[in-house]
């Protein structure tokens, strides 16, 4: 009994946990990129290239393969022991190892193997370029969580105000202290109040399930995330785009696997060229028989001819290809076309690049000064609300003059929220490029 009692506030207890439990931010990324199908995908893409990788080494070694034969001559044929021909019926069995090594093939084989290296470096920084992807997506969605979240706490904050309010102007017009058109403003105010709060919050819960489905989270389950803590000094960029573009070269993942794309085109052309060379093989074997009339005649034993036809073979071969309808040199010309598509592409990737780092650039400073204004604004907007507030009390003002004061400061302080969090968005983004690895 009592274990069955500890069973069930231990699972009462996980459960209140889980209830409790907040996102992080680097939580959702971890778990967005480790259960994001298209990272699996490309890593058993990369597994090809090693298998590919590893097949292309292995052809710089000699082949070597095993045969045997069986066959039956019924009629004329040729004696295997005198070599004359004689019409009986015969079995034949042979047996040979042999072996084969390319000695020269343009270099076609030097080539495969770069190749396959390439790839597989391509792949790794095609798997880190997609985790970045993924990791900037559920960043993006995390923030916008965020300012919704940060959204309905402003908008709850404005209806504690609107209610206080409303309670206390009721009292005022009791006492005839207001007028019926005032208390039936504050009233509309209070009402408009709790709309926005409502429709915040349905936005904030849109904003939930938009990235439990990048974080291929199950729809159904309770999430929530915890507050971030963004960078305590909004600042302007100190480095240019052109700096930050020069660094991103070495290191982004997206550039180099769009470099090595194309020098794996390049020696895919240099294997089409190769074709057109001559190749030379060295070949070696091994071989022996067993033969036997089916007349029931006598004959040597199986062994005795395994070991009499015993025989040793070596040759070298010389392919020179003179014409083979135009195929080898049609995919050389098919080779130096892609050449030129993956070198218009690189130069897309490199401009897309500076594109987004100087986007960044420009955001990171635009949203800094937009930032310093916002709070400016939102303290100018904080200290004429309560004089307004004062001035109404006092009969100087009237209640549109205090619902359309309050409205500014609402908006004054979403505004500063959204600016904040913008920043720290681009500004995060801005970090990945300058201090990629």
């Amino acid at each position: 009994m009592k274990g069955i009692m500890a069973g069930l506030c231990l699972v009462w207890t996980w459960g209140l946990w889980a209830q409790e439990k907040q996102w992080s931010l680097e939580e959702c990324i971890g778990y967005a990129i480790e259960h994001n199908p298209q990272h699996a995908k490309q890593e058993a893409q990369n597994e090809v290239y090693r298998i590919n990788r590893r097949e292309a080494i292995g052809g710089f070694f000699p082949s070597l393969n095993a045969g045997t034969g069986v066959s039956m001559n019924f009629g004329r044929g040729v004696d295997p022991e005198t070599n004359t021909y004689i019409s009986n019926n015969t079995f034949s069995n042979a047996y040979e190892i042999y072996s084969s090594l390319t000695l020269f093939d343009g270099f076609a084989q030097v080539y495969r193997a770069k190749m396959t290296k390439i790839y597989r470096l391509m792949g790794y920084e095609e798997l880190q370029a997609l985790k970045d992807k993924t990791r900037f997506e559920v960043m993006e969605l995390f923030f916008n969580v965020l300012y919704y979240k940060g959204s309905v706490r402003l908008a709850e904050q404005q209806l504690d105000e609107s209610v206080r309010n409303l309670k206390k102007f009721r009292r005022m017009e009791e006492l005839g202290l207001t007028s019926v058109p005032d208390l039936a403003e504050i009233e509309a105010k209070e009402a408009e109040d709790r709309f926005l709060l409502t429709r915040q919050t349905n936005l904030y819960h849109l904003e939930c399930i938009r990235l439990k489905e990048k974080m291929n989270l199950p729809i159904e389950e309770a999430f929530t995330i915890a507050d971030y803590e963004p960078t305590p000094l909004i600042r302007a960029e100190a480095d240019t785009a052109l700096t930050i573009y020069q660094t991103a070269l070495a290191t982004l993942p997206t550039v180099q696997a769009s470099a090595r794309s194309l020098s794996a085109i390049e020696m895919e052309y240099r294997i089409a060229r190769s074709r057109l060379y001559p190749t030379l093989s060295l070949s070696a074997g091994f071989s022996t028989g067993f033969s036997r009339m089916m007349d029931g005649s006598p004959y040597m034993s199986f062994w005795e001819q395994l070991k009499m036809r015993e025989g040793t073979y070596v040759g070298a071969n010389l392919s020179i290809p003179l014409f083979n309808g135009l195929s080898r040199t049609s995919e050389v010309q098919r080779s130096r076309q892609r050449i030129l598509i993956a070198r218009h592409q690189h130069e897309e990737t490199l401009r897309q690049v500076y594109s987004e780092i100087e986007q960044a650039v420009t955001d990171v400073n635009g949203l800094a000064d937009e930032y310093r204004h916002a709070q400016q604004r939102t303290l100018a907007m904080q200290s004429a609300h309560r004089m307004n507030l004062r001035k109404y009390e006092e009969g100087l003002i009237d209640a549109i003059a205090l619902t359309t004061s309050s409205n500014r400061l609402l908006t004054s302080r979403v505004e500063e929220l959204y600016t904040r969090l913008k920043y720290q968005l681009k500004f995060n983004l801005l970090n990945y490029y300058k201090e990629f690895r």
